[in-house]
């Protein structure tokens, strides 16, 4: 896990920039301020349950059920990557969307909350840049797509060890929060909203 820097930038669910995953306490008042902010921009908050997610097939289960992907989802991982930054179907006036994960302390143990955590961070950066499977910029305007680990017992520094094994992640405390985002140089960070 690195060290804070001044360059780590404030989480957020309202702006089309990383950190593109959250790790942090279920009561964190930063939640609340975001999913209003969030809502209050037409932007939609779907919620997710931890401990319904044991393993990977139940994952897919979890985001197909809440987010209606198509028929033809794949029910793997980069299929997850291609429904989510591609939004189908989600039923809503706008692409904008939070999913917060809630018990997610029942994943620290999980053997694939690697992957999982570096699938939620491309598949965000992919949205926030609207970017094709290919990474071809897309026809279609970017949205806001972030992911927040909601715990209610474990710390977030203890999912550290897990996220950071996942390709091409890096996960950093700050402020409390456990953040995590893509590395490497063929993940650029999308420009400033202004």
């Amino acid at each position: 896990m690195a060290n804070p820097t001044p360059t780590t930038p404030t989480p957020t669910l309202t702006e089309r920039r990383s950190p593109w995953v959250v790790f942090t306490r279920a009561d964190d008042p930063w939640v609340t301020a975001e999913t209003a902010a969030l809502r209050a921009r037409g932007g939609r908050v779907v919620r997710l349950d931890g401990r319904a997610m044991p393993d990977p097939a139940s994952v897919f289960t979890a985001f197909d059920r809440a987010l209606s992907f198509p028929g033809y989802f794949g029910r793997n991982w980069h299929a997850l990557v291609d429904c989510l930054h591609d939004w189908h179907g989600h039923g809503g006036d706008t692409k904008d969307v939070a999913v917060l994960i809630d018990d997610a302390d029942a994943l620290l143990d999980a053997g694939f909350t690697g992957i999982f955590v570096s699938m939620l961070c491309e598949a965000a950066w992919k949205a926030n840049l609207k970017l094709d499977a290919d990474g071809i910029p897309d026809d279609d305007p970017p949205f806001t797509l972030h992911f927040v680990f909601l715990l209610a017992h474990v710390p977030p520094t203890a999912f550290a060890p897990s996220v950071a094994r996942g390709p091409d992640v890096e996960a950093i405390l700050h402020d409390d929060r456990l953040v995590a985002t893509l590395t490497d140089d063929h993940w650029p960070e999308p420009a400033r909203e202004g």
